[in-house]
């Protein structure tokens, strides 16, 4: 198809903003989709997606519409992920199209997450078209909402257009404004190739799948091509489309999006981002936005009953070949055996992950609190980078320990505001901004990621009954404060419990810990002593009593002496057993107190 006839866009929403919904209803209004095979959520294709009501994985669909002006046009429509930890795949989605369809809700408005895509598409110069949908509830306020996307974002809204995705009000006028107002692709079909990598997934029989976008040059069938990114050269054995069936082609054109099979066994040799070219003749340059995905948020992942730690192993890696942003290495815990420490973009990949490897895995897990990564300037000069907390050297080699900051965006309406502005000054967070949005407030903040991973969405939801909508971005590393708090009980120290928190927080969070072990730890024949500790310095303490029979009940009447001799050799006794007994700890307790840290 000629490339002025080729319009490539996005859809862009906050969460449940019904931007799944409008996918499927241009899907119907379009050809080239059987009937037979439609069904609700067409796009999101794991089970995940459709209970949660969000998109994980870049979907896309090509249709073929029949304007008013009489041209049949090629829409090539990709369905984003909405959330903060796949932002990555949202800017290079955004990266192969011209164009953007902002989908706001007009009972709720504008949301955080809808002001980090909409900016993300005005960075990349997106001709985007505003969509207020759910316009037949009776809570809709369009004219309110059309002034604060004025306010907030900055767009005229002049010409939204009115659409409810539910009863299909005005996907008619969607479908035409994207042919008027969004700009063809432009390229050059005689240059060399020049494609960007938009996502890639594996497929168990055919390897890995690469969802391309052309933006110079021409695709073909049999072609030997070439990774900028990696040097590493494949030939191409597929091209083709989605609708959302798969459709063979012998090439893909300047401006087309589209699959391509090359027999690339792993995700991690097609990285979301890197540029396509061929092998004979190369392009001069790689397409700008690249960067290798890096994980943020760490934790490990131990099985329940270690008998499952192969059927863990083998799961974990059928899982990283179809995501090359989660990462594992081998782990061993003296309280919880073998495991993984795994590496995540953020809590709701971890989410994720933890989620499909118990129900499609039929795993038992424990799962240790998450923690993020720290880089410590050692007083030789050398620097490390910090994953686990147990792996931290001792404080007498540290010169600093830097920690990862976020910047966070915060939409709350105003009566919950007190409420909000404390937690983030408890999280030692630093305020930026605050704008107020009509009746809602937008606050923006600084924030240390480990504050914010460990349970700040779950305090944060709380504190507004939900109302609040939270987006952040990593800003990069600042020095602090840091301490190791590491857990012993009965003088044994418990690495899968350690933590690194900063200084004014320590006591407060070791003194929970201990007073949780007490309730969950049995007692035994001897007293077990619970300390929290940073290096040597003991910061809280709890003390388990021991079982005790009572040796002087056969004594009634005489000296006391005789009383308190038996007594001292009882206590003898205790100290002896303190000295050469295990604590044996059920392991269900640390799954309780890990669970519960978490909380």
């Amino acid at each position: 198809m000629k490339q002025q006839f080729i319009r490539n866009f996005a859809i862009i929403a906050h969460i449940d903003h019904g931007k799944s919904t409008l996918a499927d209803r241009l899907i119907q209004l379009c050809e080239g989709i059987d009937v037979r095979e439609f069904h609700d959520q067409l796009l999101d294709s794991m089970d995940i997606e459709r209970e949660r009501g969000i998109t994980i994985k870049a979907q896309t669909v090509r249709l073929n519409y029949k304007a008013k002006d009489g041209h049949t046009y090629q829409l090539n429509l990709i369905d984003t992920p909405g959330h903060v930890d796949f932002s990555y795949e949202v800017s290079r989605s955004l990266a192969a199209c011209e164009g953007s369809l902002l989908v706001v809700d007009a009972t709720q408005g504008v949301e955080a997450q809808t002001l980090a895509n909409v900016y993300q598409a005005l960075d990349h110069n997106h001709e985007i078209i505003v969509a207020l949908n759910k316009i037949d509830l009776p809570a809709a306020e369009p004219e309110r909402i059309k002034e604060q996307i004025e306010d907030v974002i900055g767009l005229d809204c002049d010409n939204a257009l009115m659409v409810s995705a539910k009863v299909g009000t005005g996907v008619q006028d969607v479908l035409e404004a994207l042919v008027q107002s969004i700009p063809a692709p432009s390229g050059n079909e005689t240059a060399p190739l020049k494609a960007l990598l938009i996502d890639s997934w594996y497929d168990p029989y055919i390897g890995v799948v690469a969802l391309v976008r052309i933006k110079d040059g021409v695709l073909k069938k049999g072609a030997k091509i070439k990774m900028m990114a990696t040097n590493s050269c494949y030939t191409v054995e597929k091209v083709g489309f989605f609708t959302p069936k798969q459709y063979e082609l012998d090439q893909l054109s300047t401006g087309e999006i589209g699959f391509m099979v090359a027999g690339i066994k792993s995700v991690s040799d097609a990285r979301v981002g890197d540029t396509i070219t061929t092998e004979q003749n190369p392009a001069t340059s790689a397409l700008e936005g690249f960067k290798p995905c890096v994980s943020v948020v760490f934790c490990s992942i131990f099985p329940i009953d270690t008998v499952d730690y192969t059927k863990l192993k083998d799961s974990l890696a059928k899982l990283s070949l179809n995501d090359a942003s989660f990462s594992f290495e081998p782990e061993t815990s003296q309280a919880l055996g073998f495991g993984f420490r795994c590496g995540f973009l953020g809590l709701l990949h971890l989410e994720v992950i933890e989620e499909r490897l118990t129900r499609e895995y039929n795993l038992n897990l424990v799962t240790t609190a998450p923690s993020v990564e720290y880089r410590v300037h050692l007083n030789n000069g050398e620097e490390i980078l910090l994953h686990n907390p147990s792996d931290m050297p001792d404080p007498t080699k540290i010169a600093s320990i830097e920690e990862p900051w976020i910047m966070a965006k915060i939409i709350v309406p105003d009566q919950y505001l007190g409420s909000v502005l404390a937690l983030c000054e408890e999280k030692r967070g630093v305020q930026e901004n605050l704008t107020y949005i009509g009746t809602r407030v937008l606050a923006t903040y600084r924030l240390p990621l480990n504050e914010v991973v460990y349970d700040f969405y779950d305090r944060l939801k709380s504190i507004s009954r939900g109302y609040a909508s939270f987006d952040y971005e990593i800003i990069g590393y600042e020095p602090g404060d840091l301490v190791r708090i590491s857990i012993r009980i009965n003088e044994e120290p418990v690495d899968a419990l350690s933590m690194i928190l900063h200084r004014s927080s320590a006591e407060t969070r070791g003194r929970a810990m201990c007073l949780r072990l007490k309730e969950l730890i049995p007692r035994h024949m001897f007293k077990i002593p619970i300390q929290a500790a940073i290096g040597g310095k003991i910061i809280a303490r709890e003390t388990i009593a021991p079982f005790r029979k009572d040796v002087t009940a056969k004594c009634y009447g005489g000296d006391i002496s005789r009383k308190r001799k038996l007594l001292d050799k009882q206590k003898e006794g205790k100290k002896k057993m303190q000295a050469i007994g295990n604590v044996k700890i059920p392991h269900g307790t640390f799954l309780a107190a890990l669970k519960t840290d978490r909380k």
